[in-house]
């Protein structure tokens, strides 16, 4: 079993490293299922709010991966996010090479979409580039695309986290601008988003350098495998003067949706595009459902301390904001990056200095064939017992027995009863009270006496007024 972080998070294994964090597969044992952890592994101050700022958006979309909890343990913090098990657009590329037309305008339009919702918030990404745009594991069928990693994400007019004459990004996809000291905004995402398209069609990693280069004329010819009605579209959103771009997401959008209908239909000789998983098996103790059932219970019970946990939500697939990872998400600032999927093994990722690749899941060892053990002799069933005796269909009345006196014990003679006595018992003569005491009729002497005196002295009181009249 993993450990268990802030008494919720079960780091099971991990799947991905960047610059400021790790990338794990996690069990949330309160919303029981898997997410993506970013563990945060620099302290330092300035780290630690870029860390904050990422956590703290809070982007609900189906085309964006934005953290979604968080939870902080002693002196390690992580946020985590959706599962998202498909690799990304540097994997699907390292793997399949150039991509259709009509393939790649799906992906823009989704990535488009997404974007939208990101400006509509304020916040201008500054890192977009195929490493950090994953998908979700769909095989043949239609692709999802998720826009990941907020690492160095900033929302419009809030201050600035690196000093000044310092780029923070990815190589070799800043706008002109950006190198010129620009205050970060919308259409540099966009020049970024055309870059992104170009490599997804040729295979290759533009130069934009070279490409601002051929801006100098005007809008030069398109690249190779690119077709002309779609370069209309991304001329204008890698050309090197921002107010000659789209100004928003949403028309850059509808100008890809109007260009797919010019675009010739796939055929039966164009290869079939997968997206599979990228991330591998569970490891051993882990089953779809989670923890396996051990002797103990499944949900955590040790005290990891103090700890703080965001509300919510995590879903099944990849992920990973602001690291690399076996088909999880890609590098947001320099040092991050990607692992090759199945089916590149030994490529590099596309993104250069900025990115590596991670060793493949360990091969597991099958288990060893066992010898089942040798069943016990069952024991030899007892003699059959003859059956008790059928009970009868009545209960017989219980035997009375006398119930202790109630008050107690006392000496009487024999009681009387009505008629004549048995035989051999002499008759009993009958019980004579005695005689009450003779009481004189009148008051007791202690009250008598004293009334009597009383009136004496009255009479001859009486008798000597009598006398002196």
């Amino acid at each position: 079993m993993g450990e268990i972080f802030a008494g919720r998070y079960e780091l099971i294994d991990p799947i991905g490293r960047g610059g400021v964090g790790a990338v794990w597969r996690a069990w949330d044992h309160r919303r029981r299922r898997y997410v993506a952890a970013k563990v945060l592994q620099q302290s330092d101050a300035h780290t630690l709010l870029r860390f904050v700022r990422e956590q703290a958006l809070r982007i609900d979309h189906p085309h964006v991966l934005a953290p979604a909890s968080w939870a902080a343990d002693d002196d390690k913090v992580l946020f985590t996010m959706d599962l998202v098990s498909g690799g990304s657009l540097a994997h699907l590329t390292g793997d399949y090479g150039p991509l259709p037309a009509r393939f790649v305008c799906t992906l823009l339009d989704q990535l488009l979409a997404g974007l939208t919702a990101v400006h509509a918030e304020g916040v201008v990404h500054r890192d977009i580039k195929p490493a950090n745009i994953l998908l979700e594991a769909t095989g043949t069928g239609r692709p999802h695309l998720r826009l990941s990693d907020f690492g160095i994400a900033m929302r419009k007019g809030e201050p600035r986290l690196t000093e000044a004459n310092y780029v923070v990004g990815t190589p070799g996809y800043f706008a002109p601008e950006q190198l010129l000291g620009a205050e970060p905004d919308f259409p540099g995402d966009l020049f970024a988003v055309g870059l992104v398209a170009i490599y997804l069609l040729t295979g290759v990693k533009p130069d934009p350098e070279a490409l601002i280069g051929h801006f100098a004329d005007g809008i030069p010819n398109a690249p190779e495998g690119v077709p002309e009605p779609l370069w209309q579209v991304l001329a204008s959103l890698v050309h090197p003067n921002p107010d000659a771009r789209f100004k928003t997401a949403t028309g850059a959008r509808k100008a890809i949706l109007s260009v797919v209908e010019l675009l010739p239909e796939a055929t039966v000789e164009d290869e079939v595009v997968e997206v599979f998983d990228h991330i591998g098996p569970l490891p051993a103790g882990f089953g779809p459902d989670g923890p396996l059932a051990t002797d103990g219970p499944d949900e955590p019970t040790q005290d990891d301390g103090p700890a703080a946990a965001g509300a919510g939500t995590a879903g099944a697939g990849t992920a990973g904001a602001g690291t690399a990872g076996a088909g999880t998400a890609g590098a947001g600032t320099a040092g991050r990056g990607t692992l090759t999927g199945p089916g590149a093994a030994g490529r590099s990722s596309f993104a250069g200095t900025d990115s590596f690749p991670l060793a493949p899941p360990e091969p597991r060892t099958p288990p060893e064939p066992t010898t089942p053990p040798t069943p016990a002799p069952l024991p030899r069933p007892a003699p059959a017992t003859p059956p008790p005796p059928p009970v009868p269909a009545y209960e017989p009345t219980a035997a009375v027995r006398p119930e202790a006196a109630a008050t107690r014990p006392y000496t009487a003679g024999p009681h009387l009863v009505p008629g004549p006595p048995p035989a051999g018992v002499p008759a009993a003569a009958p019980a004579v009270a005695p005689p009450a005491p003779y009481r004189k009729p009148g008051p007791p002497p202690k009250v008598a006496v004293p009334v009597l005196i009383v009136a004496l002295l009255c009479i001859a009181v009486g008798v000597w007024a009598l006398l002196s009249a």
